[in-house]
């Protein structure tokens, strides 16, 4: 059991600590709530029951820890994390990027990161588990235990919220 609940870490540990992140926990609280995830993945195994796919039920499990985290304190003021993963960072240079190019691509994740944080918990997981995990919508509606129907709803109004955050900062870069 041992080497499964080693593959199990490895296959999905990665996710599910960027998952963390941009639920809005520091690079600490993401790090001590996905061991918790984890051990209570491990405990639970026995009652899962194959309905969803594993990493479905394990972002579940990760987006209840970071809301009974979350609901804990205030939240501070977030700014992007330099050393945490950068999504946009992730998309190969093309040779004739030039270093302006790549300069406006890590602004435009810092301001994806930034408008993230402001878009109320519900919005924010929404947005993260379809349009940045890449989860259907089936499986990220179950990881947040709605309906299909409801989480289409929340990800229209985080959409629309972030499109409105971004507005200002794509304005600025297209002028």
């Amino acid at each position: 059991m041992v080497a499964d609940e080693a593959r199990l870490l490895e296959m999905h540990s990665d996710r599910v600590y960027r998952a963390l992140r941009r639920f809005g926990l520091d690079a600490d609280e993401a790090s001590e709530v996905a061991q918790e995830v984890f051990l209570r993945a491990w405990r639970g195994l026995d009652r899962f029951q194959g309905r969803s796919q594993l990493s479905t039920w394990l972002y579940r499990i990760a987006f209840n820890e970071a809301q009974r985290r979350l609901s804990r304190r205030r939240p501070p003021p977030v700014a992007a994390d330099p050393d945490g993963p950068d999504p946009i960072a992730a998309i190969p240079d093309s040779p004739d990027r030039g270093p302006d190019a790549r300069a406006l691509d890590r602004e435009l994740g810092e301001a994806v990161d930034a408008a993230l944080a402001r878009l109320p918990p519900d919005l924010r997981a929404a947005v993260i588990l379809r349009d940045l995990d890449g989860l259907s919508t089936d499986e990220a509606a179950a990881a947040v235990g709605v309906r299909p129907a409801a989480f289409k709803s929340r990800l229209h109004r985080g959409r629309m919220a972030m499109r409105e955050l971004l507005t200002p900062y794509l304005d600025a870069a297209n002028a």
